[in-house]
This record gives structure tokens, C-alpha cells and sequence, in this order.
């Protein structure tokens, strides 16, 4: 079952005017403690590094998705954007053998991440319902950061790693071709079709 709702809220900021932006930061170095791993994917492999030190909850549970091999045999499933400019997402899509419970909500405003190139977040419901689908940013979002000034659901969506290699393995993806007809309202259209298979997810030395 696809997280609606996180999707749902995804392509509306995908499609929000503060996203028209299109200037590619330099991604932040990788600290002495980060942890890297690596996606190995049907198009190559990506290799991330994950920010304890900045975002402990959610990094943390994204260890425990790798280490008990709970994203293997997963895929990317959906491709928002156009050439370098958007987002992919993938994950376990709330299937109930691979899921672990939900963890607290770690916004940018908290963190001090964002959502620039190559970064990695957290969909989800509403705060606190994050479990195991992510997404990986291209370009910079910064309507998906927390916005503590706005009404409504502010808190964003949780950055915790960036993309250290094969960030062209990322476009790659999101160049994919799509289903004309899969997917449900706003979601139409974006649909990978062939979805592209997460082989492996593990800790690098």
C-alpha cells in the first residue's frame, strides 16, 4: 500500500511556486560521523551518508531498516520533476512484513538540514507517522523544510542523509519513463513503469 497521504503532500509542494527555484547548492561534506551506505539498485548503485549527529531518530531508524535487510527487494516507485529538478521515492510502502513502528517527526528547523541536492527525507502522514519510504531530493525544495511560521501542518519533511556517489544513478531514475495511467489524482502520470528494484541496502567501511 503506497503512504497516500505522503504522496499526496509531496507532489502538492512539488508543484508549490516556492519550487520554481532552480540553483544547485553544494552538498554539505561528510562529517567524521556520518554512516554510509550503500543502495545497490537495478540502474547502479547510490551510496549515501547518513547524519546521526544531526538527525539521530530518523537516521537511526533508517540504520535499522538497512540492518535487518528490510529494504532489499524494494524499489523506487515514483519520479516527480524534470531534467536534475525533482525528487524520486522508494521504500518498503507500508507493507506490513517490512515496516517498523512509526518515529518522532525531526524537522529542519530542529535539525538544521535541508532539503538541498541530493538529500534524503522521510515521507510521511502527519508528524510522528514516518516508517520506511524516503525520498531523494534533486535540486533544492525548500517548501518541503519546515515552515514555523505557516499555519496547518508546518513541520516539513525529515532530512537525514545526502547523496555522496552515483547522484547520476538518482537522475537516471527520475528520467525514467512513467505509467500514462498509474497512480491516483495529482499522482497520475508519476508512476515509474518498470519501477526500479532496491537489490541491496547495507553500512560501508
Amino acid at each position: 500500500m503506497i503512504r497516500t497521504l505522503a504522496l499526496f503532500l509531496l507532489a502538492a509542494l512539488a508543484s508549490g511556486p516556492l519550487l520554481a527555484q532552480s540553483s544547485t547548492p553544494v552538498p554539505p561534506p561528510v562529517a567524521s560521523s556520518d554512516v554510509r551506505v550503500a543502495l545497490d539498485t537495478s540502474a547502479g548503485r547510490i551510496v549515501v551518508a547518513l547524519h546521526p549527529d544531526k538527525a539521530p531518530v530518523t537516521a537511526g531508524s533508517f540504520l535499522r531498516y538497512v540492518d535487518q535487510k528490510r529494504f532489499d527487494g524494494t524499489v523506487f516507485y515514483r519520479a516527480v520533476g524534470g531534467p536534475d529538478y525533482g525528487f524520486i521515492q522508494g521504500g518498503t510502502q507500508n507493507d506490513p512484513k517490512r515496516v517498523l513502528p512509526p518515529i518522532k517527526h525531526e524537522p529542519t528547523s530542529q535539525t538544521g538540514l535541508t532539503h538541498d541536492d541530493g538529500a534524503l527525507s522521510m515521507a510521511r502522514y502527519a508528524p510522528g507517522s514516518a516508517t520506511g519510504d524516503f525520498f531523494i531530493v534533486l535540486g533544492k525544495m525548500p517548501a518541503m523544510d519546515a515552515q514555523p511560521e505557516s499555519a496547518g501542518d508546518n513541520q516539513g519533511f525529515a532530512v537525514f542523509a545526502h547523496v555522496v556517489e552515483g547522484l547520476d544513478i538518482v537522475k537516471a531514475i527520475q528520467a525514467g519513463p512513467k505509467s500514462p495511467t498509474a497512480g491516483n489524482g495529482v499522482m497520475k502520470g508519476q508512476m515509474l513503469e518498470p519501477t526500479v528494484k532496491i537489490l541491496s541496502a547495507r553500512r560501508l567501511p
